[in-house]
């Protein structure tokens, strides 16, 4: 373990702001006693006795992309920044592929595919990082055809404290022998901020072995064929709009098991506002190839009886091309960066006849002041759901869609009318079971790696089941226990924190 560096940075010093205002969502914001930056774990072990012993709350920070507030929180005392910690080298200790929580998702590909020619499913944005990512499953483009990232994750390790308040790290891994494997099996979908602090993963693909990386991993697509098909919104009627997303969703439902041939296919489907305009149904194939008419073969199912759109392109990639910089539009944010709230949710069935009514209700009133707002349906299932619930931490292993009730703004003066739509959206849609996605033949709950608060508050969340069943299911008292083990002091915690059993 190499000597500590890292020093304690006060609001006073330039690079303070730097870590204090690194967030995605502009809508939440702290201000700790001081920060620092870790680039060894003997650094971490170091800032968490710290605060310990000071007796400060601590919260780490990679990528900066938390969608609620659990890092830029008034009560955390003290932001631990592991952004620095950038290692990626094969391990043949592990004989796996070790990655350092500071590391990018578009740093891991581009070292994956350039080393070895792999590639691990992880998630679509390539700015987000891995600290906080793989812990709560992580899925992406690649997720139909590969599964989640955290179903290739081989060991982690994690610096803990024990009763005493001493840091620890510890590896802990998948093997069956490892006394610390329920510590790794929490790590694989309960979420980041829970049992301690990552620091290092490793990944290797279930069953594979031998010294050689580029056969420990998936290898990584041979090309990447894009598409975008536009509607106008002024071509769109509610005929027409009910019977796209009847499409869209019965398409998925025909889809989404683990051996459909299009599972090398992944399409979203984004239906905004009408004030801005356009629907769009873009996507990718690996198929290679065949991509062309496996892109076909979608857009025609999806098109049929609605009309024409508006405009359709594409393109064919390299695999790197596009993962470092994938439909541009789609991740393009305001000077300043934006406030937001999304409400996540998995369907095991598409939206009822209702739901589509409330979706299109939302999305073209005209008494709602509120432009930024959206409902985004991306491809799941296929690979993800060959995986048991409780193989791994993550238990949505039944869905075809993970969908979106989304909402930004910029003027914080907007923020009430935002919120106020888009939570009402929500609880429209999944009026049924009390305003929320609870796990049954038609939902499969929701995923932690997009966290909403809205889901512990009550008023909001009329269902009578528990937040934690809705993201964690019959994993939850497990992950109690993994919780009352390695954090006994419950140290690490936020509003979606595992409560200790």
């Amino acid at each position: 373990m190499s000597t500590p560096t890292s020093e304690k940075i006060a609001p006073d010093d330039p690079r303070y702001r730097a870590v204090v205002d690194k967030r995605f969502n502009k809508r939440f914001s702290g201000r700790p006693d001081y920060v620092r930056f870790a680039r060894s774990t003997a650094d971490v072990v170091t800032a968490v006795e710290d605060a310990v012993r000071e007796g400060r709350r601590l919260v780490v920070t990679s990528g900066g992309h938390c969608l609620e507030g659990f890092v830029a929180d008034p009560e955390a005392r003290v932001i631990l920044d592991v952004s620095p910690m950038k290692g990626i080298g094969y391990d043949p200790a592990r004989q796996a592929v070790a990655v350092e929580a500071g590391v990018t998702v578009g740093e891991a590909f581009r070292a994956f595919a350039e080393r070895w020619g792999t590639v691990v499913p992880l998630g679509e944005y390539p700015g987000i990082g891995m600290g906080g990512h793989v812990v709560g499953g992580a899925f992406g483009f690649l997720c139909r055809e590969l599964g989640l990232a955290a179903d290739y994750l081989d060991a982690v390790e994690v610096v803990t404290v024990d009763p005493s308040g001493k840091a620890l790290p510890v590896v802990a891994s998948r093997d069956a022998d490892d006394p610390n494997r329920e510590l790794w099996w929490g790590h694989t979908g309960a979420g980041g901020g829970n049992f301690g602090i990552v620091t290092r993963y490793w990944f290797r693909a279930p069953g594979a072995s031998g010294s050689d990386p580029a056969r420990l991993l998936p290898a990584a697509p041979r090309s990447i064929t894009t598409f975008q098909v536009t509607w106008s919104w002024d071509d769109v009627d509610q005929s027409a709009f009910a019977r796209l997303l009847r499409n869209h969703g019965t398409w998925s439902e025909a889809h989404g098991h683990p051996d459909s041939p299009f599972n090398s296919l992944f399409a979203l489907l984004t239906a905004p506002r009408r004030q801005l305009g356009t629907i769009v149904l873009r996507g990718l194939s690996t198929a290679d190839d065949a991509a062309p008419a496996q892109i076909d073969a979608l857009v025609e199912a999806i098109a049929d009886g609605v009309g024409a759109p508006h405009r359709r392109e594409g393109a064919r990639l390299s695999w790197l091309q596009f993962a470092l910089d994938p439909f541009p539009d789609l991740f393009a944010a305001p000077p300043g960066g934006v406030s937001a709230k999304i409400k996540d949710a998995l369907l095991r069935r598409r939206f009822d006849d209702r739901q589509i009514d409330v979706a299109y209700d939302y999305l073209t009133r005209t008494d709602h002041d509120v432009v930024g707002g959206m409902l985004g349906l991306a491809s799941y299932g296929g690979r993800v759901n060959a995986v048991a619930p409780d193989a791994t931490a993550s238990a949505g292993r039944q869905a075809i869609l993970d969908t979106a009730c989304n909402v930004g703004w910029v003027d914080p003066q907007e923020a009430a009318k935002n919120l106020a739509w888009v939570r009402a959206f929500y609880s429209e849609l999944y009026a049924d079971t009390g305003g929320v996605p609870t796990p049954g033949d038609r939902y499969d709950g929701c995923l932690i790696n997009h966290p909403d608060v809205d889901l512990a508050d009550p008023a909001l969340n009329r269902s009578g089941v528990p937040w934690s069943t809705l993201y964690f299911q019959a994993n939850y008292p497990r992950l109690q226990q993994v919780k009352t083990r390695w954090d006994p002091r419950d140290l690490f915690r936020h509003a979606l924190a595992i409560r200790p059993g």
